[in-house]
């Protein structure tokens, strides 16, 4: 699920190489920390949130099979 979300984030960016999803398992939760470079902040999260809104849908379809709560923060 890492690859998924750095690979849609990387073409995004203009800093590829500043990208990090981190990983945190909490018994039926996981949460992935995606970090970006501070001026691609707002590629990432897009206007009114809908681009960020678009890669939290495309990670919880994915996610669907594992049968656990997946959410994505933006730190």
């Amino acid at each position: 699920m890492t690859e998924l979300i750095e690979t849609i984030v990387k073409a995004l960016v203009d800093h590829p190489e500043e990208v990090s999803v981190k990983e945190i398992a909490d018994g039926e939760k996981l949460v992935y920390q995606l970090t970006v470079h501070s001026s691609d902040m707002g590629k990432v999260i897009g206007k009114q949130g809908r681009v960020a809104k678009a890669i939290r849908t495309v990670v919880n379809a994915a996610g669907t099979s594992q049968n656990r709560r997946i959410s994505l923060e933006i730190v």
